[in-house]
């Protein structure tokens, strides 16, 4: 089956280091339902948006790589059959109805590194 990567824009992601559990009730139940329907294959929440460090060239600022109304806040990649399907599952997104965004793009390789004692010293 085909994967797709769902990328979250927001504001700003919701996950700060003093988030509560009612901050993140949408974003959780949503990666429940995605896990229990089985379309999700990862997922992984950023912290917002001031606690970036972006290089550029030679250059290393503090901040997003690009000042902007939205940012990625999050990503996940879900397993869909076709394209349709996978919008279909990206645009139960909470963020969808709260004013953000998400972009859906196939993933076209890559996975999970599997590193052994001797790759990691």
């Amino acid at each position: 089956m085909a994967q797709y990567a769902v990328l979250i824009y927001a504001p700003d992601s919701a996950h700060s280091p003093d988030a509560t559990p009612e901050d993140l009730e949408d974003c959780n139940e949503h990666a429940d339902e995605l896990t229990d329907s089985g379309s999700m294959v990862m997922a992984y929440a950023l912290t917002p948006r001031d606690m970036a460090t972006s290089i550029r060239g030679l250059t290393i600022t503090d901040g997003p790589f690009l000042d902007s109304k939205e940012v990625v806040a999050g990503f996940y990649v879900i397993e869909a059959p076709d394209l349709d399907a996978a919008l279909a599952i990206a645009r139960t997104n909470p963020v969808v109805h709260q004013g953000g965004g998400v972009e859906v793009r196939p993933v076209h390789s890559g996975g999970v590194i599997e590193r052994t004692k001797e790759t990691t010293g």
